[in-house]
């Protein structure tokens, strides 16, 4: 038995970095409409619940699937089938959820692509045809009806003794398969002010923002309410023309700001850090104490032609290593992200190292950055 024990003391490492622009800029700059969206402009969930069929025995189990008995005995019905009280015993149909998004001003008549998820125990959709589903909204009105060949990436395979499945074979995609019944109204043109929401809240991006339009457009216009709104009052001479208004404005091009951050998932150790982090001036440490336990085995026989006994048993064997490698730095104050990672480098820490370390150095108060786990 081999118990090993590792205890390390390490204030700074690196899990996982990314970090895109050159080293001369803090951010790259950015158009509007790459970082904020206008109020009122966005897609809209649309659900359903149909009947997939056409399987090649890999539908639900009829008999222990209640809903989908219930929900095909409901679509014989509407089309003059009576098949209640008689055996279904069918196995090429499934009872599944539809998904998709209404994109902003779509037309009657038009198509979007939906999403087929199975819900009883079926095993593969593969093959399948969905049946006439309609789609409804948060207000539970239909917007769109869907129906269509489902188009499944996943595979599965089943033979005697084993099987073999990639992907997600209960789950697929109809191109194209809904056809929009019904607008959702949004008068544009009568607008007499735009809001426009940023992506990411900040008091500083939100202020460039607004600087930006009212440079361009010459007036005091746009204002910023708070750090994820912009105000943009529709001047007269746009009156009627709030696209030629909104294509202006979203080609402006601003430089973000950004709060000084390091982001942790600790599930896969990955840890983002921010160019703006700042690490005021401190020692770097990093050591390892190791103990390490084996058992080494041995047997005792007598001598030849004795009435003694074999008797077997171990030899414990402790192996201790205090860290000789163990290093000291130090980091001067107010180093970057470029310097931080050469540091790391030079100390040759490990990643998962990374969650203790920050943690203790922003517990110090050396660390000068707000740090968020996921």
């Amino acid at each position: 038995m081999i118990i090993q024990k590792s205890i390390k003391t390490a204030v700074l490492a690196l899990a996982g970095i990314l970090f895109l622009g050159s080293a001369g800029n803090a951010y790259a700059v950015s158009r509007i409409k790459d970082i904020a969206d206008f109020e009122g402009i966005r897609d809209n969930q649309l659900v359903g619940y149909g009947l997939v069929v056409g399987l090649n025995g890999t539908g639900d189990n009829i008999k222990s699937i209640d809903f989908t008995r219930e929900s095909l005995i409901s679509m014989l019905d509407k089309i003059g089938i009576n098949a209640r009280g008689g055996q279904i015993k069918a196995k090429n149909i499934a009872a599944v959820m539809v998904t998709a998004n209404l994109p902003p001003f779509a037309k009657q008549g038009s198509r979007i692509d939906v999403m087929v998820s199975a819900l009883g125990d079926a095993k593969n959709l593969q093959g399948g045809t969905l049946v006439v589903t309609p789609l409804v909204g948060a207000n539970g009105e239909v917007y769109a009806v869907a129906q269509g060949p489902i188009a499944v990436s996943g595979t599965s395979a089943k033979s005697t003794g084993s099987s073999i499945t990639k992907g997600v074979p209960t789950s697929g995609r109809i191109p194209g398969g809904a056809i929009i019944e019904n607008e959702i109204a949004f008068e544009l043109e009568s607008l007499k002010s735009i809001n426009i929401a940023l992506r990411n809240p900040d008091f500083t991006t939100a202020r460039r923002i607004s600087d930006a339009i009212n440079a361009m457009m010459g007036t005091t216009a746009a204002k910023a309410t708070d750090p994820g709104t912009v105000v943009l009052d529709v001047p007269k001479n746009y009156n009627g023309k709030i696209v030629d208004l909104m294509t202006k404005v979203e080609q402006l091009q601003i430089q973000p700001d950004q709060l000084a951050r390091v982001v942790i998932d600790e599930s896969s150790g990955i840890v983002v850090i921010g160019k703006e982090v700042k690490i005021n001036r401190l020692a770097i440490a990093q050591g390892n104490l190791t103990i390490k336990i084996t058992d080494v085995p041995f047997v005792s026989q007598p001598l030849p032609f004795s009435n003694g006994e074999t008797i077997t048993g171990a030899t414990s064997v402790i192996d201790i290593n205090e860290g000789v490698d163990a290093k000291l730095t130090v980091v001067d104050t107010g180093i970057n992200l470029q310097e931080l990672v050469d540091g790391l480098n030079a100390l040759g820490v490990t990643p998962r190292d990374l969650i203790s370390i920050l943690q203790a150095i922003k517990a110090s108060g050396a660390l000068q950055a707000e740090i968020e786990v996921i």
